[in-house]
């Protein structure tokens, strides 16, 4: 049975830690089940403790909604030639089905988007499938660009500082 969000406050974001590596893992798993690409899923936790925590070639998001995590954003530096500057990309974007539709995804990109800015980087960039069209409808509304023949979706410029500030942290 689908739980019922009162309040968002509710909900708050912390960075994953290597000890997040099984959860990570399972909620890529549980992404690609809903994508149909759980066949091209090869991740194991071993793996992705080396290369993401001990070779710090990725950062992760972790979701919690009272105490509890219910979704994740992974992501890693990426380099724009045009701009001359590192931007983010977002690799994935998770919430649990059960905690959908009650804005915890938006606030995970926009928590992301604060880090963007906070960090000096150009753009915040992610993909979407073409099916998606709820994600898409929702990118576009939150003032996301669509790049052309690529559909890769992006927060630069002032629409990247404005939903920054989407997401209020306690702090």
């Amino acid at each position: 049975m689908k739980p019922v969000i009162t309040n968002i406050t509710d909900f708050s974001i912390r960075f994953a830690e290597k000890k997040d590596a099984s959860l990570i893992v399972k909620y890529i798993r549980d992404l690609a089940t809903y994508e149909n690409e759980l066949e091209d899923v090869y991740v194991t936790t071993e793996t992705l403790e080396k290369y993401m925590f001990d070779n710090n070639g990725a950062e992760a998001l972790i979701g919690m909604y009272n105490g509890n995590p219910v979704g994740f954003a992974l992501f890693h530096y990426s380099f724009s030639t045009f701009l001359g500057r590192p931007g983010i990309a977002l690799v994935d974007l998770y919430i649990e089905p059960d905690f959908r539709g009650n804005g915890f995804g938006k606030a995970m990109l926009s928590y992301l988007a604060q880090l963007t800015v906070k960090r000096d980087c150009g753009r915040l960039e992610w993909w979407c499938h073409d099916w998606n069209k709820p994600a898409i409808e929702r990118y576009l509304n939150w003032g996301a660009n669509p790049e052309k023949n690529i559909r890769v979706y992006r927060l630069t410029n002032q629409v990247l500082f404005d939903f920054a500030k989407e997401y209020k942290s306690e702090k």
